[in-house]
């Protein structure tokens, strides 16, 4: 398994830990990416036996951001491993989070794998396999536990892709030899465009409606980024190049591209809101990188005008 480290509050890796240690599933190793973490991970490992802390394999680099982090993982994977699966170093698993996928990926010979999760009040948007289930084609491949398969899971990403994290994600060897996160999105979206290419590349992919994770608190690189400020601009940005990567990548029903450019808007709104903000506390607008993004995406500019013309007509 992979976990990417970056934390500045102690015990939260030992929180994420104490849940892999507690598998029903004991057959793994541990990867621990240290990505130039304020904490190191080393500093965290302390309170663990010889026998567990011999199952824990740690690498140091520069900051990468989380898919860099990811992919040095995925690239360091041990020859005959069969399965591998993420967890952030500020979530947890449940304890049968591995058998079950295991068991599941075994019978219905499956190359990808997510499970449901749970969180706080803050992870309202989040939503499990049994309510996929409720607005979705599905078929079901077993009840106990719920195990689907969804004819069209890209087009469903595509329309809401809050069913899937990363934490409750396992991958074949078939895919985590060859899938790599473009570590270059490192503020926003890197983890969708991962998502969707082992979805639209895997040999099979079942969801289950059991629990796999619970999300945890610790440091996000969403946490505390103002609306107004160069990094909110830049993860619009990068949002919006994901999604025109995604785009651009795999043929795609219209429905799929409708989807794909509704959130493009979103992207460009949430950007220009952000710069008018700024306008608005008399503070100049990020020219450079609004030019870079109109240069690709001509689009930006009909959002200026039907934004000025909707704040006009108020």
């Amino acid at each position: 398994m992979i976990i990417p480290y970056y934390q500045k509050t102690p015990g939260i890796l030992v929180r994420a830990l104490n849940s892999v240690f507690a598998q029903s599933y004991q057959d793994f190793e541990i990867v621990i990416v240290d990505d130039a973490s304020p904490l190191p991970v080393e500093a965290e490992l302390g309170g663990f036996t010889a026998a567990q802390q011999s199952k824990i394999r740690i690498l140091h680099q520069a900051n990468m951001g989380p898919g860099g982090a990811r992919n040095t993982g995925l690239a360091a994977i041990t020859p005959g491993t069969q399965f591998a699966a993420f967890i952030d170093s500020d979530d947890e698993w449940t304890p049968d989070h591995l058998a079950t996928a295991v068991r599941a990926m075994n019978r219905f010979d499956a190359d990808c794998y997510f499970a449901s999760i749970t969180g706080g009040d803050a992870f309202y948007y989040h939503f499990d396999m049994a309510k996929l289930a409720e607005t979705t084609e599905v078929v079901r491949l077993a009840e106990d536990p719920l195990i689907l398969e969804v004819p069209d899971l890209s087009g469903a990403m595509l329309k809401n892709w809050s069913f899937m994290h990363l934490s409750c994600l396992v991958l074949g060897e078939s895919l985590f030899r060859t899938a790599r996160f473009e570590a270059e999105f490192r503020l926003a979206a890197e983890d969708v465009l991962f998502f969707y290419d082992c979805v639209r590349t895997a040999r099979r992919t079942v969801l289950s409606g059991s629990t796999g994770a619970v999300r945890g608190e610790g440091l996000n690189i969403f946490h505390g980024v103002d609306n107004q400020s160069p990094e909110f601009l830049r993860q619009q940005y990068n949002t919006f190049v994901a999604l025109d990567t995604l785009a651009k990548r795999f043929d795609h029903k219209p429905a799929d591209l409708a989807s794909l450019e509704g959130y493009r808007e979103t992207a460009r709104r949430q950007a220009l809101w952000g710069q008018a903000g700024r306008v608005k506390r008399r503070k100049l607008p990020e020219f450079r990188l609004l030019a870079e993004w109109a240069w690709r995406d001509p689009k930006l500019l009909k959002s200026v005008a039907s934004l000025a013309f909707s704040k006009f007509s108020r």
